[in-house]
C-alpha cells in the first residue's frame, strides 16, 4: 500500500460515490471500501450512502464487531485534511419575546378555578331538586 498516509481533502474524497469507486471516511482515515461492497453485511446501499461526508456516527451506531474493526486496515489508504470539514453548526432557536398567554391575574384565575366547579355542581344539584320535585 504505497498510498498510506497520503492526506486527501473532503471534494476528492467525495469524486469517489459510487459501485466502481467508493471512499468512505472513518475516525478521520479514509478508506477505500469498492472491493468490500459485494461482501458488506449490511448491503452496498449503506455504504453508499456514507460517502462524501464523515461517516464516522455511521459507523459507530451500528455497533461493528472487533473483526469488522481489524478489517478496515486492508482498506485504508489515508487521512483527510480536517481542515477541508465543514465544521458542524448547532442549532439554536431565534430569540422570541416572551409571550405571556394570559394577562389576566392570577387571583381572578385563582377563583374562577374555584367558583366555575362549584358553579356546575350547584346547577346540577338544581335540576335534580327540580326534576324530583316534578
Amino acid at each position: 500500500m504505497g498510498s498510506e498516509g497520503k492526506v486527501f481533502t473532503l471534494a476528492e474524497i467525495s469524486q469517489h460515490n459510487n459501485a466502481k469507486d467508493c471512499w468512505l471516511i472513518i475516525d478521520g482515515k479514509v478508506y477505500d471500501v469498492t472491493k468490500f461492497l459485494e461482501d458488506h453485511p449490511g448491503g452496498d446501499e449503506v455504504l453508499l450512502s456514507a460517502t462524501g461526508k464523515d461517516a464516522t456516527d455511521d459507523f459507530e451506531d451500528v455497533g461493528h464487531s472487533a473483526s469488522a474493526r481489524a478489517m478496515m486496515d486492508e482498506y485504508y489508504i489515508g487521512d483527510i485534511d480536517t481542515a477541508t470539514i465543514p465544521t458542524k453548526v448547532k442549532y439554536s432557536p431565534p430569540n422570541q419575546p416572551h409571550y405571556n398567554q394570559d394577562k389576566t391575574s392570577e387571583f381572578i384565575i385563582k377563583l374562577l378555578q374555584f367558583l366555575v366547579p362549584l358553579a356546575i355542581l350547584g346547577l346540577a344539584v338544581g335540576i335534580r331538586f327540580y326534576t324530583k320535585a316534578t
